[in-house]
């Protein structure tokens, strides 16, 4: 091949590569993906005074050492980076939510060593007994966080829970909020404790209305572990869940579309023989509407692969079993939603 031929020909190569990067990229813009996880007791391994963390330091019932916390560190890294390779993602959540983290600093070096991932930070030491918060990264390449702001769920006559915590970012010129919960649990009696979840419910919905007073269509995740499943009270009820898409449209003001709404795989959480729903992410009528952020009917999923189950029973492969150590991923599932970002 003559020199002349070969310089056009490689011209055209890098001309077609720089095409498919830059066509890449323009999609990678167009989506979101969001993950929601309760990564159970994501604890450092210092006494805290101030919290009841004593069993999860080495000289502590749990026997929690530095190798422990690095064997589960590098456990949510892998999550994290087959999320990246999978077929149906191909990208790096842009936001990442956790349950059962103790602080800024174990959540966020949770999430360092990552290759081509750099993450920001949201952090609110919660009024938690034991010291369990709610961590939230997000990439800053992909979308702009605009506030964000922690509330009070007010329990009364018993120990406070966590924090509810909102946060409105800007995917281009698009707002939107993500709403993050993790309610009380049903510890001792599920219906002694109810009431406790009703007023999470109560303190979230409130946050969620006073969003859409200004737009009833604003975009709204909600995600969460709630410790109800879709049909309970809580959820249904107060937070206002819905499994029906067209209703969600109709109702505006009051209705969210539950994720789960249609979903034939697991459940996150598995208790006393049988998959339960109680992670779950829900969605304002905005995100049905192609305008701003979407949400198709496939966006939602519960994400694991095999080694995220126990090959026995295809349980969740648990951190610590009854008390006992199993050096797994979590005693939850995470959830995975793909949004869709309207091109401007």
């Amino acid at each position: 091949m003559k020199k002349t031929s070969l310089s056009v020909f490689l011209f055209f190569v890098l001309l077609l590569l720089r095409h498919s990067v830059l066509s890449a990229k323009e999609h990678s813009d167009r989506e979101l993906v969001m993950l929601w996880w309760n990564v159970e007791n994501l604890f450092d391994t210092r006494n805290d005074p101030a919290t009841e963390d004593d069993d999860f330091t080495p000289g502590g019932k749990r026997n929690w050492t530095e190798k422990k916390l690095a064997l589960k560190q590098l456990r949510i890294r892998k999550v994290i980076e087959n999320i990246r390779i999978d077929p149906d993602v191909r990208r790096y959540p842009d936001i990442i939510a956790f349950a059962e983290t103790e602080n800024r600093a174990v959540f966020a070096g949770s999430l360092n060593n990552i290759p081509e991932l750099s993450l920001k930070t949201v952090y609110y030491n919660s009024p938690d007994t034991r010291g369990i918060d709610i961590g939230l990264a997000y990439n800053p390449e992909s979308i702009r966080l605009r506030s964000s702001k922690a509330y009070h769920v007010p329990i009364v006559n018993d120990k406070p829970t966590r924090y509810i915590i909102v946060a409105g970012f800007y995917a281009g010129r698009h707002p939107f909020h993500v709403i993050l919960n993790h309610w009380p649990s049903r510890s001792f009696d599920r219906e002694w404790s109810e009431q406790k979840r009703i007023t999470a419910a109560k303190t979230a919905r409130h946050i969620a209305d006073s969003l859409r007073a200004a737009d009833h269509s604003a975009d709204i995740i909600i995600m969460g572990d709630f410790n109800d499943e879709p049909h309970d009270r809580s959820v249904k009820h107060i937070l206002g869940s819905s499994d029906d898409r067209k209703k969600v449209l109709k109702e505006c003001r009051t209705l969210f579309f539950n994720c789960w709404s249609g979903y034939e795989g697991i459940g996150s959480y598995w208790y006393r023989n049988r998959w339960e729903r109680i992670d779950q992410i829900l969605l304002s009528c905005g995100m049905l509407q192609p305008k701003g952020l979407s949400a198709a009917p496939d966006a939602f999923r519960c994400y694991h692969f095999p080694d995220m189950l126990t090959r026995s029973s295809g349980k969740p492969y648990q951190t610590y079993y009854r008390g006992q150590y199993k050096g797994g991923y979590s005693d939850h599932l995470p959830l995975l939603l793909k949004v869709s970002v309207e091109k401007q």
